[in-house]
């Protein structure tokens, strides 16, 4: 039994993860369109460069170590 809920929840928290990402794809795709001074999606872009900045030098190396792991975890 306890297998069968821990197969729902995995299933649950990778639905939730993928909805999640696509939010934040779009909040980053609509703040680029719009900039910054927008109302709700603006801070969007702010604060995930401030991240991807915290990273590496200009977040390249950040971004582009994302894109390597997001490339793992796909397969």
């Amino acid at each position: 039994m306890d297998i069968f809920k821990f197969k729902k929840i995995k299933k649950f928290l990778y639905k939730s993860t993928e909805v999640l990402g696509l939010f934040i794809a779009i909040s980053l795709l609509l703040s680029l369109i719009f900039g910054p001074e927008t109302p709700v999606f603006g801070k969007i872009l702010t604060n995930f460069s401030a991240v991807i900045n915290l990273f590496g030098e200009n977040g390249l190396l950040a971004l582009l170590s994302l894109i390597i792991i997001f490339a793992i975890l796909k397969k």
